[in-house]
Order: C-alpha cells, then sequence, then structure tokens
C-alpha cells in the first residue's frame, strides 16, 4: 500500500494509530486548521472497503501491465520491445535423406543426468545406440536378474524423441557376464546364450529396428576369433543367434558387426565369404556394420567400393560406429583433416543405396571412449566438449546439402 493511496482517503491524519486518541466516541473538539477525524464505525468500515479495492487494483495493474493492441504495435511509452527470435541451429537428422538414419551411441550417465546433452542427443539424431546399456554384463549382472532399466530408458527416450533404436549387442566375447563359465559343458552354455539372446530380443520386439546381432567374430587375418563361443559351440553359433533374434522378433533388420572391414582386407575379404555361406544357408542376415573407429590422418581406401560388394550380396550396410581420433593435441590443421575423413564415410554411404544407416560411436567429446583406449589420442567426435559443433559436423551438414541439391541417391528403407 502506497503513500498516493493514502492521499486519495484524504484522511492521513484519522488513520487509527497516527495519533493518541480517547476513542472513537470522544467529543473533544478539534483543534483549528486540524481535519475533522472520522467518528462514525460505519463510515470507517466503508473507508476501509474503498481502500482495499484500491490496492487490489493497483496490484492487478502491476501484474498484467498494459495489454499491446492485437496487430502487436506499440500501445504507449510502456510497451517494452520484443526480442527477436534466436535462428535454429540447422542439424544433421533435418538435412538426412530419406531413407537413411542419422545415429550416435548413448552414454547412459549423460542421458540420466545432463540435461544438455539429453538435449542435443534428441534434436541432432534420428536413431540411437546404446553404448553400453544393452550389453550382456550390464543386462544381467546375475544369473535370471535382468538390469532393465538403462536399456529402457534409452528405448524411451528414443520413442519420444521420434528415433529409431540399434541394439547393441548379442552375442560378443567381450562383455560377457562373469558367472558365464567357459568350464560349463556346451549344452550348458547354448542354453544359457539362447536364453540371453531371445528375453533381450523378445522384451523389445517391435521397438529396435535392427540388432548387432553377433559382433566382432573374426580374428584380423580373416580366421573365426577364438572365443568361448567357438570353442563350445563351434561355428554353428553363428547362425544359431541369427535365428534365435529373428524369431524372438521377425521384423528386427539383423546386422554382423565388424572392425576393420573399411578396407580391402584379409578380414573383410573373409566376411564376404562367411555372410555369403551364411545366406546360401538360409541364415537371415540382413546386413553388414562397419564401425569405422578410424584415424585423421588414414581415410580408409576403397570404401565405397567394399561397401558395394557387400550390398551386391543382398544385404543392407551400415556404418555402425564412426569415430575419426586425432594425435593430440588438437590443432586446427587437424580437426579440418578430421573433417575430411567424416566427409568421406558419408558420402560412401549416401552412394550405395543399400546404406540405411550411419552412426556415429558418441558426439561429444565430453564423453568419448577414445582417450581411454587409444594413449595420446581423443577429439574424435563431432562435438567438443562444451559440446560446440567442431568442422566435422559443419562438414556433414555441408555434405548432405550438396547431395539434397544434385538430387542424389536415396537410400532404400531399411
Amino acid at each position: 500500500m502506497t503513500a498516493e493511496m493514502f492521499t486519495l482517503g484524504r484522511e492521513p491524519a484519522s488513520y487509527p494509530g497516527s495519533q493518541p486518541e480517547s476513542g472513537y466516541g470522544s467529543s473533544r473538539p478539534a483543534a483549528p486548521g486540524t481535519p475533522r477525524r472520522i467518528r462514525s464505525p460505519v463510515t470507517l468500515v466503508s473507508v476501509g472497503l474503498v481502500l482495499a479495492a484500491l490496492v487490489a487494483l493497483g496490484l492487478l495493474l502491476l501484474r498484467h501491465g498494459p495489454k499491446e493492441p492485437a496487430d502487436g504495435g506499440p500501445s504507449g511509452a510502456l510497451t517494452s520491445p520484443t526480442a527477436p527470435a534466436t535462428p535454429k541451429r540447422q542439424s544433421l537428422r533435418d538435412q538426412m535423406p530419406p531413407g537413411v538414419r542419422i545415429g550416435s551411441a548413448v552414454d547412459g550417465r549423460s542421458l540420466s543426468l545432463d540435461p544438455a546433452y539429453r538435449d542435443l542427443l534428441g534434436s541432432e539424431f534420428n536413431a540411437i545406440t546404446a553404448e553400453n546399456a544393452m550389453k550382456w554384463r550390464s543386462l544381467e549382472p546375475v544369473p535370471g536378474v535382468y538390469a532393465w532399466t538403462g536399456a529402457d530408458q534409452l528405448v524411451e527416450f528414443a520413442e519420444r524423441h521420434g528415433q529409431a533404436v540399434y541394439g547393441h549387442t548379442l552375442v560378443w566375447h567381450s562383455d560377457v557376464p562373469k558367472w558365464v563359465s567357459p568350464d560349463w559343458p556346451a549344452e550348458r552354455v547354448r542354453a544359457v546364450l539362447q536364453e540371453h539372446v531371445t528375453a533381450v530380443v523378445s522384451r523389445y520386439r517391435g521397438r529396435v529396428w535392427a540388432w548387432d546381432v553377433v559382433n566382432e567374430v573374426l580374428d584380423e587375418d580373416g580366421s573365426l576369433r577364438d572365443t568361448v563361443w567357438l570353442r563350445k559351440l563351434g561355428p554353428g553359433y553363428i547362425a544359431d543367434a541369427f535365428r534365435w533374434a529373428h524369431a524372438a522378433d521377425p521384423g528386427a533388420r539383423l546386422f554382423i558387426n565388424e572392425y576393420g572391414i573399411e578396407g580391402r582386407t584379409r578380414k573383410a575379404d573373409a566376411l564376404v565369404k562367411l555372410v555369403r555361406e551364411l545366406r546360401r544357408a538360409g541364415v537371415p542376415v540382413d546386413g553388414v556394420g562397419f564401425q569405422s573407429h578410424l584415424r585423421w590422418d588414414q581415410q580408409p581406401r576403397d570404401l565405397l567400393g567394399n561397401l558395394r560388394r557387400f550390398a551386391d550380396l543382398g544385404l543392407s550396410v551400415a556404418v555402425t560406429e564412426l569415430d575419426v581420433r586425432i594425435a593430440l593435441p588438437a590443432t586446427p590443421q587437424k580437426l579440418e583433416r578430421q573433417a575430411a575423413v567424416y566427409r568421406q564415410v558419408l558420402q560412401a554411404c549416401l552412394a550405395v543405396p543399400a546404406c540405411v544407416s550411419f552412426t556415429v560411436w558418441g558426439f561429444t567429446d565430453a564423453r568419448s571412449w577414445i582417450p581411454g583406449y587409444h594413449r595420446g589420442y581423443g577429439a574424435a567426435c563431432l562435438f567438443d566438449t562444451s559440446p560446440a559443433p567442431k568442422p566435422a559436423h559443419a562438414a556433414l551438414l555441408d555434405e548432405l546439402r550438396r547431395h539434397s541439391a544434385r538430387g542424389g541417391i536415396v537410400p532404400s528403407p531399411g
């Protein structure tokens, strides 16, 4: 309540408590020039109601202020100008052609705790892959007791943001729970592996568009990797895993995922042979995933030709785990060369109609796996630790615009 409101009442000296008073019924005459005091209780109540109404009106005006006219023009001196809208930064998902997904692996801790990470992940990509949350050791740390929380959170996030989910990974020689013993008989190993594949794929039936069914089954020389699965179950475990996954979700696309197959390597040649044999045997292999953990100073040789020879087998192909590590420190020159490698891989994917997905293995250097596994290397992602976009991000956007302007090949749906 302000001084101006008292002035409107014209009775400042008569407000209770302003001066000593013997009582409302006092007959003491007022001094000359002194305003006459209000004597009647009824009159005091009326004045109080008027003052309360004026106070309420003042608060209402302060809260809502003057309204602007409907045409948005000035309505008086009290109208403040409206700040111009901030232009929306273009995202990769907005530029990707129909039929091909742009994705990132997801760090579960950041997804839970970092709002800025979630915002960028949701706005930049239309597909996501669980970096660790769907690996066997994470899902079933105790026999028969599944910890679904992390994987569920990722799938629910994807559904809220209109994103596809790429499941990673069902059968791998690494990240096997410690309770799975290599000393078990083959029958038990087979039963436990089948139960795991079936349980995981069944839980996300219709919610995961593709799975890495088997991961890194080959050694560098092209031979089958020596794992507990190969020793106990023989080469047939690969076909079995695909059949189990297909039975659990016939609508999911099933991939075999491998590193070191971007060029014409012995491993790549061996994988072509293996996949051809699996397909001839009726095994439901739908695609091949190219991990593509690359270096800034070594562009893959004939990546385009290698993608095409897998596509010629009737398979989909996908870039599943792309990152491009830099020998630290990361100079502007190195970042530009890194950007050129990212661009080359995207160019190759867009040029092959069978390439249905392009995924980076993490999008911010703040959460990259590279420094922990490759000493002296880092800065491998599209965004720095801020996270702010790097030249590699700009290169991908530019390549997508060029592809659109050329009316380039549109990949077929996966």
